[in-house]
């Protein structure tokens, strides 16, 4: 579900879950899946639709899972933007809300659109705690499936992220996109 709402708020959230991984079993754990081809795809469909939508971060807090990174080296090659506007932070993989949220307040005070690439559940749940609203989903489909977009609207303040105190601006899912 493709949601779009105008905004006046100075900060915004990019929440990007990494591509379809590989599962064919070649690597050795979880942390090494590769994305698959389909994951690929799905990238470069969402570095297109951020750069036609004016939605490029200042900054991106990604993951170092060989799924993640490929996700946030991908969408940079296809956007256009520096690799040098990543920031790896370890604390993203396999996070819960509150590893997250603290990620966030130890982002640079000054990024007006930060975008972290992370994984499920903790990207998920990390909508629903900013939003104070569960997901708007379709019969069938999961909430946020690999390579969807949130796009909220955010406080002014990185390290003081209440439950409730930002807008789900948009919700794209990269298959509406095709």
């Amino acid at each position: 579900m493709l949601l779009g709402i105008e905004t006046a708020m100075s900060r915004e959230l990019l929440i990007l879950r990494h591509g379809k991984s590989d599962w064919d079993g070649k690597v050795a754990g979880d942390f090494d899946r590769p994305l698959a081809k389909r994951g690929r795809k799905a990238v470069k469909r969402m570095g297109c639709w951020l750069c036609e939508q004016k939605l490029l971060p200042d900054r991106i807090l990604s993951s170092p899972a060989l799924r993640a990174e490929q996700t946030a080296l991908g969408l940079c090659r296809k956007a256009g933007l520096s690799e040098e506007l990543i920031f790896w932070r370890e604390a993203i993989y396999q996070a819960d809300v509150g590893t997250l949220l603290k990620v966030l307040a130890e982002s640079d005070p000054g990024a007006t659109r930060v975008m972290i690439v992370g994984h499920n559940p903790g990207c998920e749940e990390l909508v629903v705690h900013l939003t104070g609203q569960l997901i708007p989903v379709e019969p069938q489909a999961p909430a946020l499936p690999t390579a969807a977009l949130a796009h909220l609207a955010m406080p002014d303040d990185w390290a003081r992220l209440e439950r409730g105190c930002a807008r789900l601006l948009t919700l794209v899912r990269p298959r509406e996109l095709e």
